[in-house]
């Protein structure tokens, strides 16, 4: 026996239960290594110390957190000190104690003092230092008023796992997200602190460079000391393809190399934590057969398992964090050093960039720099990580693992094969929906004639035609993607089928066991990803030495260079640092909020204004619309010629295309009529037309009109767009800047021009201006306002889908999974079969069965792909069927109302959506859904008790997934808003660069230009924080499925095998990834399902009256005589307007020709409007051969009545088909036609004669020719009433007289009317109607009328016949 306290009895207990504190022991876990940690904190204390006082980060608040913390750090203190009061109490009782008992006490208690964490040292209170521990996980509360990101005070945990980020989320749950709710940019990611750290090591690399420069220089010995400057300004802008990624790159290594390689040692530890998962995995199945094998290795396996994968979940989404940041500060480092070298730029090297290409290189380029952040380790680490898949599986099944080489290569071709056919398909369905959308262009722009002739069914099936070829090419490439998919989806089970065969096989005595099968199974699922990242990796790596800097040069007709303007030069420029080019033949539309500067624009062009600075080219001649009309006091005719000569045709197609015939028809003298002085005797909208006809008679090559559709009603307005701006008028081929308040024509433009406050804010296609979704695109919202609900839009497509295919595709989806279920319980039952003399029983049909059942699953998944994307297509026609009714059964009205672009953008770009995203998400969305249930239920048939975890980590997950899109969402909009201002603000300095060094105001514009950029970056950082935040949570989430299976497990070994074990884990194994694209492809469906509730709105706007009342007609009984009678009838346009015609009582005889007359607006072309029943009675009933018209179909009333329409319309198509679209006569039928209308020898004349291909809107035929084919069609119907709209001033005088003869001889039988614009074409007509303000003023014969001298005879005397 030993004293007490001897070095013997000290060594005997430091292993003993006993507590040194109290015993007679000295242990070293109460000296060494209580000291370390202890002298690790004071030498840190100082310079942490410091850190603090320099940081200065404010207050701490005094939480309950912070006192609970320095309650417990308080006691510990307390203990510490008690026990070294404890010690001297002992040593003055006469117990011998070594010294140590003393001073490990004392130095515990006094770094208590400083942290009491550390007093995790302590033996006496680890209840106590547990809760401290925890405790300490959390950050205290920050500072009242601190609006800095919350990062920077969170915990340790908080800051691994972004929980610091879950405020934002709930609050973007609760609320509408601004800027203002986000946390303003961190320190060290500002531009105030990055770029002058980007500029150090810029100014670096360029004096490298600089110096190879002036060596090369030195060598040439001819360059001048300028050109090298201007030279070294452009290369450091706009380097050339070979040198662009040298200087740069290298600058960015310097500073962000250190940062990016801490971040590939995360992804490293990540893979390293990958690999071992399979490892653990092997040792977990170890035990489950090792029925010896103590209890706690299972838990400790499972446990480590759990571990592990957060351990892997953690590391990768601190890369992916990593990377993102490091990505935000490029783009700012790059935005930076582009700015302020745009600041010091010379002229000379100004003129070698443009303003499109300044801003591709902070957009475009740096985007891909942060792709390549994100990919470029995959380029080396994808081969690694399938290497080590190789190695670790042939450690596992020996060379047999070499077979799955043969897989890929099986593989790589058959995908190329189906890429390739379904390319071509893909063009198949390109061609026929450009065919489409040109057909429904056709459709659209020319409704009124349809609906007069009611043709509207022949046009929907020609469309329905054209959709229908569309639609079975895209089912065909449908289907061979589903092959595509179903291959790829396929390959884990080949590969591993591949080599369990030849494993097993090969050799009786290879035993294909649950560590074999489920390890191998777990690295194959890793090989296939490695694999499929491989390709992005590679293209990110190519990309960024690409520069996508190319240009279309067109001769430009208008060119500004950096142009600033102002009224005089007194006053300030009301233009600024205009940079502009109008392509030659181009339709530049001009448009801004009222006092950006429009007009001045124009003026600008004009030379009106003093231009202070740039320079501005205008070829050719130009003619000028003001926005108030200038009118002389001279005749019409004298107001449009404006000094040219007259050129009969010109001016009436002028006079016609600019609306001006109906008004023309309404003067006393008609052209020949004199303009009061400043225009007093005609009307606002009356001066703008002959404003613009004034413009478009000169025949110049540039026309800048201010607003002409201002002053003009929208149905005129809509008129003079289409015959003379638009892509159809008679400016066509011209060059056109137009300054629009018209929303509704601004997608049918070239371009758009969008100012803000004297200066261009953003340039482009409607289109492109709409995508960017900045703003322009508020501008137009807050002019438009539709409302448009996504909630009913996945019903909607489902229901268009059809129930009964949503149940079979529901069905089919059950089944796959149900045999991929099936395939891997055959597995987990093959590697549980004995082992009799080292051999497995029954492996060829164990072999057969598990690739008999892949076989069936791969097909099922073929299968049930293949109904989801054909369904697709099959609510895809029925959605486009459902529009194309709805859009041909709305009334003129509509279209009217209703801007072209709308209409077209929902049969284009919406259909398209609904064509092939949506199908392709949905089909991805179902397909995680049905593996995640798999999971689940494998995990439950495994292990029954697992579904009380399994439930409440569901629940989390959807209410995970519920926060994230809400706020992601709202996060996006908010990012895409905020990059705008960067783009202008670039712009304006490169235009404006010299006026700004001028001034000396360069800092003043780069602090701008930080704000601007730390604006971006303050919505950008949350953003990327958000898919962290999902990301790691969902992880989390998968890992506790997997610890909850594997615990489960490990308690019910004795009732489980290895297989039903390994089969339970594996699978759980696969979780985590099939949680995140669940999520992805939902978000996806949301963002595109609203376009089926755009497709749906026009379901809601009132139709027609129906087209044909099946029993209410008898072709052999009605229409014989045509004899119309109108009683009180009555007609208004719109409810809320007034009556068009006013109580109209008149009959008009069988055969009997009726001219019909009155000034503009007395309801002349109203008359047919009512009779064809384009607009509906306000009161009253019209009876054609005593049968009231209301009863009719609309389609029974329109093709018993032929209309000869003013302005002739044809189609794309055959000349057959513009005479006869009904396709009801023969060919005989249709040369008698075209005989009476002296056309026959010019068809027999032409290529195809019948076949003959119109273009569209008959462009290549003359305006004679066009007129003289409606009458032919007329004549072919042979109606028993036809309503002229007298068209004559279009057309030579002998094609008048053609079409007069025509009309005397042909419809002698045939009740005509004729609605006159110049009375004597009517003079001949039994009886003379004369309308005035709606109403009948006159209706008599023309003797009559004359002897009455009334309102008939002074229209008469007004047209100079009288």
């Amino acid at each position: 026996a030993h004293a007490p306290g001897s070095p013997s009895s000290g060594l005997g207990n430091s292993c003993s239960t006993e507590c040194p504190g109290t015993g007679t022991g000295l242990s070293p876990r109460s000296t060494v290594i209580a000291w370390i940690p202890c002298a690790y904190l004071w030498i840190c204390f100082p310079f942490y110390y410091l850190y603090l006082r320099y940081k200065n980060k404010g207050y701490i608040r005094m939480s309950h957190i912070f006192k609970t913390k320095m309650v417990l750090g308080f006691i510990l203190v307390i203990l510490c000190f008690s026990n070294v009061f404890f010690v001297l109490w002992e040593i003055s009782q006469g117990i011998p104690r070594a010294p140590a008992f003393f001073i490990s006490p004392a130095v515990v208690g006094i770094t208590m003092v400083i942290l009491p964490l550390f007093c995790l040292f302590l033996p006496h209170s680890q209840h106590l230092v547990l809760g401290e521990l925890v405790l300490f996980c959390f950050a205290d509360h920050p500072p009242f008023f601190s609006k800095g990101c919350p990062e920077s005070s969170s915990s340790f945990l908080s800051k691994i796992t972004y929980w610091w980020f879950s405020g934002l989320v709930w609050k973007g749950c609760q609320q509408t997200l601004g800027v203002d709710d986000l946390w303003s940019v961190r320190k060290e990611d500002s531009s105030e602190e990055i770029v002058a750290w980007a500029e150090r090591e810029w100014k670096k690399c360029r004096s490298r460079t600089q110096q190879k420069m002036e060596s090369a220089t030195f060598k040439k010995g001819q360059k001048s000391k300028t050109d090298t400057a201007e030279a070294e300004e452009t290369e450091v802008l706009l380097q050339s393809e070979h040198s662009q990624s040298g200087p740069l790159l290298k600058a960015f290594w310097s500073m962000f190399g250190t940062y990016f390689l801490l971040s590939t040692v995360c992804l490293v530890i990540c893979d390293v934590f990958l690999f071992s998962i399979p490892k653990l995995l092997s040792l977990f199945l170890e035990f489950i057969e090792d029925q010896e094998a103590p209890s706690w290795h299972g838990y400790f396996y499972a446990f480590a398992m759990f571990l592990l994968a957060c351990l892997q979940t953690l590391f990768e989404q601190r890369y992916m964090y990593m990377c993102l940041v490091l990505g935000l500060r490029l783009k700012t480092a790059v935005t930076g050093l582009v700015y302020r070298k745009i600041l010091v730029m010379s002229n000379a090297s100004r003129k070698t960039a443009t303003v499109g290409e300044i801003v591709n290189l902070v957009s475009v380029d740096v985007q891909k720099l942060m792709d390549l952040i994100i990919y470029f380790n995959g380029t080396w680490l994808a081969p690694i990580r399938i290497i080590i898949c190789f190695v670790f599986l042939w450690q596992l099944l020996g060379p047999s693992a070499l077979a799955s080489i043969a897989v890929f290569l099986f593989l790589l071709p058959l995908n190329f094969v189906i890429t390739k056919k379904r390319s071509q398909f893909q063009e198949t369905q390109m061609t026929h929906k450009d065919e489409r959308a040109k057909l429904i262009n056709a459709v659209l722009s020319n409704i009124k004639v349809i609906k007069l002739h009611g043709w509207e069914k022949t046009f929907m099936e020609k469309v329905i035609g054209i959709r229908k070829q569309e639609l079975q090419a895209l089912k065909k490439s449908q289907i061979l993607f589903s092959a595509s998919l179903a291959s790829f989806h396929s390959s884990t089970f080949l590969i591993a089928f591949v080599m369990f065969a030849v494993y097993t096989l090969v050799d009786n005595t290879h035993v294909l066991d649950a560590q074999k099968a489920f390890v191998s199974l777990t690295l194959i699922n890793i090989l296939n990803t490695a694999h499929s990242f491989l390709p992005f990796s590679i293209n990110a790596a190519v990309q960024v030495n690409c520069r996508l800097h190319s240009f279309f040069f067109v001769q430009a007709s208008i060119t500004i260079r950096n142009g600033t303007f102002c009224w005089s030069k007194e006053t300030s420029p009301c233009l600024r640092s205009i940079d502009l080019t109008v392509p030659q033949g181009s339709l530049l539309a001009v448009v801004g909020q009222v006092g950006a500067g429009k007009s001045s624009l124009l003026s600008a062009l004009l030379g009106e204004l003093e231009k202070t600075d740039g320079c501005m080219t205008m070829r050719d001649t130009a003619a000028y619309v003001p926005q108030q009309a200038w009118i002389q006091n001279a005749s019409v005719e004298d107001n449009i010629l404006f000094g040219k000569e007259m050129d009969e045709t010109w001016f009436n197609r002028v006079i016609d295309a600019c609306a001006l015939q109906p008004d023309l028809e309404s003067f006393p003298a008609g052209q020949k009529s004199e303009i009061g002085e400043k225009g007093i005797n005609i009307s606002g909208g009356q001066k703008q037309r002959v404003n613009l006809a004034r413009a478009v008679y000169q025949k110049a090559s540039i026309y800048l009109l201010d607003d002409p559709l201002s002053a003009v009603d929208a149905h005129v307005g809509q008129h003079i767009f289409e015959h003379v701006l638009g892509p159809n008028g008679l400016l066509k081929d011209k060059t056109r800047v137009l300054v629009t308040h018209t929303i509704n024509i601004l997608p049918q433009v070239d371009n758009i021009v969008f100012l803000v406050d004297g200066m261009i804010s953003e340039t482009g296609s409607y289109e492109k201006l709409l995508q960017k979704n900045e703003a322009f695109a508020e501008f137009l919202h807050s002019h438009v306002a539709a409302e448009e609900k996504a909630g009913t839009g996945l019903p909607a497509y489902l229901k268009a889908t059809g129930l009964p295919l949503c149940a079979y595709i529901i069905l089919l989806f059950t089944c796959q999974q149900a045999v991929s279920f099936s395939r891997g319980y055959w597995l987990s039952v093959w590697t549980d079969d004995p082992v009799y003399n080292g051999t497995q029983q029954h492996s060829e049909l164990r072999v057969g069965v598990f690739g008999a059942l892949g076989v069936v699953q791969a097909l099922g998944r073929f299968v049930s792909t293949a109904a989801v994307l054909l369904g697709g297509v099959l609510a895809s026609h029925k959605l486009f069927l459902q529009l194309l009714r709805n859009v041909a059964r709305s009334p003129m009205v509509f279209f009217e109302q209703t801007p072209i672009g709308n209409l077209l953008n929902r049969f284009s770009k919406e259909m398209d959506a609904i064509d092939s995203v949506i199908p392709d998400k949905l089909k991805s969305l179902l397909g995680f859904l049905f593996n995640l249930l798999e999971i689940y239920i494998v995990i439950i048939v495994a292990t029954p008790k697992a579904a009380m975890a399994i439930v409440p980590l569901t629940v989390l997950y959807a209410a995970f997934q519920h926060f994230y899109v809400s706020t992601s969402c709202q996060l996006r909009r908010v990012e895409a808003a905020s990059r705008s201002p960067i783009y202008s603000h670039i712009a304006e300095t490169f235009q404006g660069s010299s006026v700004i060094r001028a001034y000396k105001d360069q800092e003043r514009f780069i602090s701008k230009n930080n704000f601007l950029v730390d604006q971006n970056q303050r919505i950008c950082f949350p953003g990327a924080v958000a898919d962290r935040w999902l990301a790691t949570n969902l992880e989390f989430l998968g890992n506790g499925i997997v610890l909850f299976a594997a615990l489960f497990v490990a308690m019910g070994r004795t009732h489980l095998s290895p297989g039903t074990a390994g089969f339970s884990i594996s699978y759980a194994l696969q979780i985590t990834g099939v949680l995140n694209w669940m999520v992805r492809s939902w978000t996806e469906i949301e963002n595109n399902i609203v376009s089926v509730e755009r497709v749906r709105e026009y379901w809601r706007t009132p139709k027609e009256a129906p087209w044909t009342q099946n029993g209410k007609l008898q072709d052999q009984v009605w229409l014989t005589e045509g004899r119309i009678e109108f009683r009180n009838y009555s007609l208004r346009y719109r409810p809320n307007l007034e009556l068009a015609l006013k109580h109209i009582n008149l009959t008009i005889n069988g055969q009997e020709k009726i001219g019909i007359t009155g000034r503009t607006g007395a309801g002349k072309s109203t008359l047919a409007v009512g009779l064809l029943r384009l607009v509906e009675a306000a009161e009253g009933a019209i009876l054609i051969d005593g049968l009231d018209i209301a009863q009719l179909g609309l389609h029974d009333l329109r093709t018993k009545i032929t209309v000869i329409p003013q302005d002739p319309v044809l189609f794309s198509g055959s000349l057959r088909m513009n005479l006869d679209p009904l396709n009801q006569y023969t060919d005989a039928d249709i040369w008698t036609a075209l005989e009476l209308t002296q056309l026959k020898s010019f068809v027999a004349d032409l290529p195809d004669q019948l076949e003959y291909q119109c273009a569209d809107q008959g462009e290549n035929l003359s305006t004679g020719q066009k007129q003289l084919v409606c009458l032919a069609r007329a004549v072919l119907r042979k109606a028993k009433i036809l309503i002229l709209d007298e068209a004559t001033a279009a057309i030579d005088l002998e094609t008048d007289l053609q079409i007069q003869s025509t009309l005397r001889t042909q419809f002698k039988d045939s009740t005509v009317l004729t609605i006159a614009h110049r009375i004597n074409t009517i003079m001949d007509c039994d009886r003379i109607l004369v309308l005035e303000d709606g109403r009948i003023a006159e209706f008599d014969t023309l003797e009559h009328l004359i002897a009455q001298k009334g309102l008939f005879y002074s229209l008469m005397e007004e047209s100079g016949l009288a």
